[in-house]
């Protein structure tokens, strides 16, 4: 139930005060093993620093002063805060901040509905991978691509800017125990390209050219699937004499893959008719977008309907929301954009929970100031005292998915995973805390009082699964209906319709971008970590900056060395690594630690900026840095 790309099923059993916890053998992706992470959740569940009580804030923000309170005093702070904020500011200055820290159902959507209820603004998930979301609908029409279960009728999965040894393990040994051959595209030499098969390493935002230039060999060799493209692709003499141009010496120089590399990797790929597993991380660039679209065009070529793995959202939670109940147009406000509409004074109260915004979202000195300049009303419903806790007027306590009902799907897979409670130790469930404060506010719509068991059957009911079968089996496969590509054309579009009427070119195009600074700061995920999540708990971190030796040399900077990283945004001190693994030009830090514990995190330096061509999606790698000795 952790936002974690897998969604295992497990086994937990609460014996003698102790939980434990092993992988379900019968699940057919998760295969009866867990991660690093998923082993250590007993630690969590058990972790001393789990928030027992309400607390209300006496002191400065960020200083961790509160004092306790009962449920009933809290909820009635949260609930007389909440109705007189929208009696002088009106519904929209509220704003509910949530995201995937919780992915069941109930728990991830049951709250909106008190806030579509009230009428206030919700959020714009631009965060996480909303520009691919935009560059597969602008090719296929939707982002979701092949069940991973038919890898076992493939040759080759290229995983293309995306760690699965680290983030997607499951798939990964699902990939080897197919005996499928493994490439990876990527900028940084990762566990998983050292694991691969083959690795081309490339330069940032250089993917989109790669791209093309595999096309170009694609369609000058002809080796694409003539029959497939004349039936199923619209757009494809455009799009030859487009890539026609394009010189592939050119592409050498800017990837920094040699041309011969560049032409094996499409006739290899031409041959085996690879499946792509496009990465989120690299996608989160001014050059995402444009990068997933170009990749995307590749399958197609080589005549894989979907052959691409990028999400899977298999059932309709919608009723979960209940946006029913709202009764005029919302309001959304971008997720990456949350310090800036709080400095123009449109959020006057905000509601948290399922994220750590104050340690995920980038310009972190940006929103931190804000936020202390602003009156806005704070509450936070979590399990810990987050970074974004001590920020809070109120923080109410939460409980874990060990201790409620819920179901949940998969970005990976299509099976949907039944979660029950195994014992209660401390706190709430974000759908009873719902209940609590629509009952504060004296509210007696039915459907803000729907018991977890009702919410889920009725989620179950509209999307045509048993729950008996569920209750039995633990987890239930989602059926796979007819797909068809829902674009324009109703074709895959190699010429994009949707991109032109954005005002974008119709084809994907190579940019080049430059930052003030001349190192490119990388913030992928750590391997014991979900962006911040188990840092408090697991407290095994790797704060190092990873550099170049050539880069580190330039500087004077040594192995070991205390180091400032350093641009506009603000500037952090860590220790120097140097590596080979990562190419000159780019740095390294793994991102959304805990400030409170370690005192910065790599989001003090990330840009706010966003790929406004496609959905406004986070930039996060568009980062640029200078180091010097500290």
């Amino acid at each position: 139930m952790r936002d974690c790309y897998d969604t295992c099923s497990i086994i937990s059993e609460f014996k003698d005060g102790q939980l434990t916890v092993k992988g379900n053998p019968e699940h057919p992706i998760t295969a009866g093993f867990l991660c690093p992470k998923g082993a250590l959740l007993p630690r969590w569940f058990h972790s001393g620093d789990r928030l027992k009580k309400p607390l209300i804030r006496t002191g400065e923000r960020g200083s961790g002063q509160f004092r306790e309170a009962s449920w009933e005093g809290a909820i009635e702070l949260v609930a007389s805060r909440l109705r007189e904020t929208i009696e002088e500011h009106g519904s929209e200055s509220v704003l509910v901040y949530q995201y995937a820290g919780d992915r069941g159902v109930v728990n991830y959507a049951f709250p909106l509905r008190l806030f579509h209820y009230l009428n206030t603004a919700m959020l714009d998930y631009d965060i996480c991978d909303r520009a691919g979301q935009e560059a597969l609908k602008d090719v296929y029409g939707t982002a979701v691509g092949m069940d991973p279960e038919e890898l076992r009728n493939q040759r080759l999965l290229v995983y293309w800017g995306i760690n699965p040894f680290w983030t997607n393990l499951h798939g990964f040994m699902l990939a080897k125990k197919n005996g499928l051959e493994v490439w990876t595209v990527d900028v940084v030499r990762t566990e998983t390209a050292k694991r691969s098969d083959r690795f081309f390493q490339i330069r940032p935002d250089t993917d989109v050219l790669f791209a093309l230039g595999v096309a170009k060999v694609l369609i000058e060799e002809n080796l694409y699937d003539r029959a497939f493209v004349r039936e199923n692709v619209y757009g494809f003499e455009e799009f030859r004499n487009y890539v026609k141009t394009l010189s592939l010496d050119y592409v050498s120089r800017e990837t920094g893959l040699g041309v011969e590399e560049v032409e094996e990797f499409a006739r290899s790929y031409a041959e085996k008719r690879g499946v792509i597993h496009i990465g989120y991380g690299f996608q989160r660039s001014l050059a995402g977008g444009d990068a997933v679209r170009a990749i995307a065009v590749l399958p197609a070529l080589v005549g894989h309907r979907f052959g691409f793995i990028y999400d899977m959202k298999t059932i309709d939670k919608s009723y979960a929301e209940g946006a029913f109940l709202r009764s005029r147009p919302v309001k959304r406000i971008p997720q990456v954009k949350l310090a800036e509409y709080i400095e123009k004074g449109e959020i006057r109260f905000l509601y948290v929970y399922n994220s750590n915004p104050l340690a995920s979202l980038p310009n972190q000195n940006r929103l931190r100031r804000a936020l202390k300049e602003s009156d806005v009303f704070i509450v936070t419903h979590d399990i810990f005292l987050t970074d974004t806790a001590l920020y809070s007027d109120v923080v109410l306590p939460a409980n874990t998915f060990f201790e409620r009902l819920d179901v949940a799907d998969s970005y990976y897979h299509r099976y949907v995973a039944l979660n029950e409670p195994v014992v209660r130790l401390y706190g709430k469930s974000n759908s009873e805390v719902t209940r609590l404060l629509a009952k504060a506010l004296g509210i007696e719509n039915p459907y803000l009082y729907e018991s977890d068991e009702e919410v889920v059957r009725k989620i179950l009911e509209l999307n045509d699964l048993s729950w008996d079968e569920l209750k039995v089996r633990g987890f239930v496969k989602v059926p796979e209906k007819p797909r068809k590509w829902e674009t324009p054309s109703g074709k895959i579009e190699l010429l994009s319709q949707r991109t032109v009427e954005r005002g974008l070119s119709p084809f994907p195009e190579y940019r080049k971008f430059e930052g003030r600074y001349p190192l490119r700061l990388l913030t992928p995920t750590y391997r014991m970590t979900i962006t911040s999540q188990y840092h408090n708990t697991y407290r095994m971190i790797d704060p190092n900056l990873y550099i170049n030796p050539a880069d580190a040399g330039e500087r004077g900077i040594q192995e070991g060395d205390t180091v400032e990283v350093f641009n506009d945004y603000g500037s952090i001190k860590t220790v120097a690594r140097l590596s080979e693994d990562v190419p000159k030009g780019v740095v390294l830090l793994y991102k959304a630690f805990w400030v409170s514990l370690l005192g910065w995190n790599a989001n003090f330096l990330t840009t706010d900026e966003t790929v406004d061509g496609y959905g406004r999606g986070s930039a996060y790698h568009s980062t640029w840095v200078e180091v010097r000795r500290a």
